[in-house]
């Protein structure tokens, strides 16, 4: 399994990645009783799957329904949705934590170069009220390799965000600000900043704490708000233990190790290619130890060069914390 894992984080071709994913979808399929009980549902013999074209994805849903797993290791962490009052919560048992940290690492510095004396601002009231958030473990570890001494999270205090961001500002330091949509909107209606060397990230969500907007006001209002030229984001989730990341406009790329395709609205077992709406399917090859194959409920765009844009949810979809722009 140790080289697996290795062979994950070092894909660098196309080929390496078409041989690791049947290596980690035989591994599931024969581990993840879960998966292989859909699979047997839907008439897949996983021998006979020579492609990851063939591979079949497993519904999102049921990680709310089921416990996901690949390893008979105990768990080290679960991490849970957020999820409204009334909603069931998804579950994602984690039985090695360093996979995620390694993945979010790595991914990170290939996107930022390293953190090592950035300072990481976080702005994520909503997700620093519950237990289980995978982003606040991310984050929380972000933070601490920074090394930086004004790194750190903010809820509500928005006077005292503003002064550490005019300081650094006024110091020259690369500064990264994380934040859930709805508390950035918060931030800058009673704060601007004039900051165009700061990358605003964000998370997506307004949590129900305001109306969805579509994502070209959004990043208008924050990009007027901070005084900056475009607004980063990140495309994760409580099912994933990897992230994607847009530099703007809304266009994300992936690391090495996942892939994002497309499905047919109509026929969800069919792949559809070319510049067309379709369902999210993520391939995240850091799940290893849970499933790697997954069928979001997001609808999205993917583009030659395999980055891709996320156009909204399916109408029957439940409404999840991460991504919730309507495009």
């Amino acid at each position: 399994m140790k080289d697996l894992i290795e062979q994950i984080f070092s894909i660098q071709t196309p080929d390496q990645f078409e041989n690791t994913c049947l290596e980690v979808f035989y591994h599931q399929a024969k581990h993840c009783d879960t998966y292989k009980a859909y699979m047997t549902h839907l008439g897949v013999v996983p021998e006979q799957v020579n492609h990851t074209a063939d591979i079949p994805y497993l519904p999102i849903a049921f990680f709310k329904t089921h416990d996901i797993l690949s390893s008979e290791d105990a768990t080290e962490i679960i991490f849970s949705s957020s999820g409204t009052t009334g909603m069931s919560q998804s579950r994602h048992y984690v039985t090695d934590v360093s996979i995620y940290e390694r993945s979010f690492n790595q991914a990170f510095e290939q996107f930022y170069g390293k953190i090592e004396n950035t300072c990481i601002l976080a702005l994520l009231p909503s997700y620093l009220e519950r237990d289980g958030s995978s982003l606040i473990y991310m984050v929380d570890a972000l933070i601490k390799r920074s090394k930086h001494p004004d790194s750190g999270y903010f809820l509500h205090n928005h006077t005292e965000l503003h002064e550490k961001l005019s300081n650094l500002k006024k110091n020259g330091t690369k500064t990264i600000l994380i934040g859930v949509t709805y508390a950035l909107l918060d931030f800058i209606e009673a704060n601007q900043i004039d900051f165009p060397e700061l990358v605003v990230m964000e998370t997506g969500g307004m949590k129900g704490k305001r109306k969805e907007m579509v994502r070209e006001e959004l990043h208008h209002l924050l990009q007027e708000g901070f005084g900056v030229s475009a607004i980063h984001s990140e495309y994760g989730m409580t099912e994933l233990l990897s992230q994607a990341y847009s530099y703007g406009l809304g266009i994300f790329d992936c690391p090495p190790w996942m892939k994002i395709l497309l499905r047919d609205t109509n026929d969800p077992l069919s792949l559809i290619t070319g510049p067309k709406t379709g369902g999210i399917n993520v391939i995240d090859l850091a799940n290893i130890n849970s499933c790697s194959f997954i069928a979001t409920q997001d609808l999205g765009r993917v583009f030659e060069d395999g980055s891709f844009e996320v156009l909204g949810r399916f109408d029957n979809a439940d409404i999840r914390g991460c991504n919730l722009l309507v495009g």
